[in-house]
């Protein structure tokens, strides 16, 4: 059987198919992969399928017309024929779905609904979505969520202190966690790679990269994370500011300096690193100007590796210590620089980074500290769309042999 996937960011389009024989519990074996970035008149596609790739140029201004423009490229190549079933992440399950869902009707309206809490990822999901239902009308699909890892957060780290009433409702005011999908991926693949006990073993995990979130992990089981009702919370990232004091928000608004839709703008497309250097969000650029002595970039930078020092140290205090810090995202897994810096400094809780070992490990798999470091630190290139596919497959075993959809309440 193949599947295909679709990841969709906010400003992005992965796609991949993958084979397996759902009789055989067997790795799957990947097909054909790629990516559209840059959306516009001249939008770019880059794909694989493991012997050779290419990249072509086209006009796509949003999610829509990029699935257009995949489906018919994989069309072309004869690669929809085999296609049996469609996987699809959506970022914001909310308190309703904690597991894989077979996308129906009732759930189509539901994520719609939950888009208000995910306004720059669940809605262009939900397009990407109804362009499959059109194209794959008899084939299943299934939405894996990012919310699903982070369900049975422990109630003390998943409540707000705030007045109980206003935590209550249909879609709960809680902390829900995102790049769920991510982080088990990390975790899982470290404990494959190390052979380490995957119940006591202590792991902080690092997606950094347009979006930024960290989790401790105790066994395979997340007992923080940095991101909480909406994927604003926490560490700064590309354009959002992670945690700030909500009396800034309040004295924003009260003060009509900026209207509630423009601080939902400025707070997801305006902030973060953006926001810091007032030139630019990508870590790439930042550095060269920051090396050029770009005040705003040095800021940037700084408060950047600060924050995730910061939540680093935390997360050692709730695990009581760590065995293993991962790193993974775009910044995570290219940035060798921004490593180094997170890292450093902090010999004093055994983290000893090997500077050769770092510096090598650029998009590939590899430990990145000195055999004499009590934490071992890895830099694992994040996998969602293979992930993605195994649960939708899982998913699919599960209904036929009388599962259910295990949908929260």
């Amino acid at each position: 059987m193949q599947v295909l996937v679709f990841n969709c960011g906010s400003s992005s389009l992965k796609f991949g198919i993958f084979d397996v024989d759902v009789d055989v519990d067997v790795e799957l074996a990947e097909i054909h992969r790629g990516t559209v970035t840059d959306f516009g008149s001249a939008a770019k596609m880059n794909w694989s399928d493991g012997y050779e790739g290419g990249q072509q140029r086209f006009a796509a201004h949003n999610h829509v017309e990029a699935a257009h423009a995949i489906l018919a490229q994989l069309d072309r190549q004869g690669l929809l024929k085999g296609i049996m079933l469609v996987g699809h992440r959506v970022v914001h399950g909310g308190d309703r779905y904690n597991a894989a869902v077979t996308i129906t009707d009732t759930v189509f309206n539901d994520l719609e609904e939950l888009s208000m809490l995910a306004p720059l990822h669940n809605p262009p999901a939900l397009m990407v979505l109804s362009v499959c239902r059109a194209k794959f009308n008899s084939i299943p699909m299934v939405a894996v969520f990012d919310t699903a890892y982070f369900h049975a957060l422990p109630d003390y780290v998943s409540t707000y202190a705030l007045p109980r009433v206003w935590l209550t409702g249909r879609d709960p005011v809680r902390r829900y966690g995102f790049h769920g999908i991510a982080h088990r991926y990390m975790v899982e693949r470290f404990h494959a790679l190390s052979g380490s006990d995957q119940q006591s073993c202590r792991v902080i995990s690092l997606q950094l990269g347009q979006g930024c979130s960290m989790t401790a992990v105790r066994g395979l089981q997340p007992l923080e994370t940095s991101m909480g009702f909406t994927p604003l919370e926490g560490l700064i990232m590309a354009t959002r500011p992670g945690d700030v004091d909500s009396g800034v928000l309040l004295h924003l608004i009260g003060s009509g300096q900026v209207t509630a839709r423009e601080l939902q703008d400025g707070l997801n497309e305006q902030s973060g690193l953006l926001g810091l250097s007032g030139i630019s969000s990508d870590m790439k650029a930042l550095l060269t100007l920051e090396a050029q002595g770009h005040p705003g970039a040095v800021l940037a930078i700084q408060a950047f590796c600060h924050r995730v020092q910061k939540y680093i140290g935390a997360y050692l205090a709730v695990l009581g210590g760590a065995d293993a810090i991962i790193f993974g995202g775009g910044i995570g897994e290219r940035a060798s620089e921004i490593r180094a810096r997170i890292c450093a400094g902090m010999e004093w809780c055994g983290l000893v980074v090997d500077l050769e070992a770092n510096e090598a490990a650029a998009d590939v798999e590899g430990r990145i500290t000195a055999p004499s470091s009590r934490i071992q630190a890895y830099v694992i290139p994040v996998d969602e769309e293979l992930l993605i596919a195994q649960d939708a497959i899982d998913h699919l075993r599960n209904e036929h042999i009388g599962g259910d959809n295990d949908r929260a309440n």
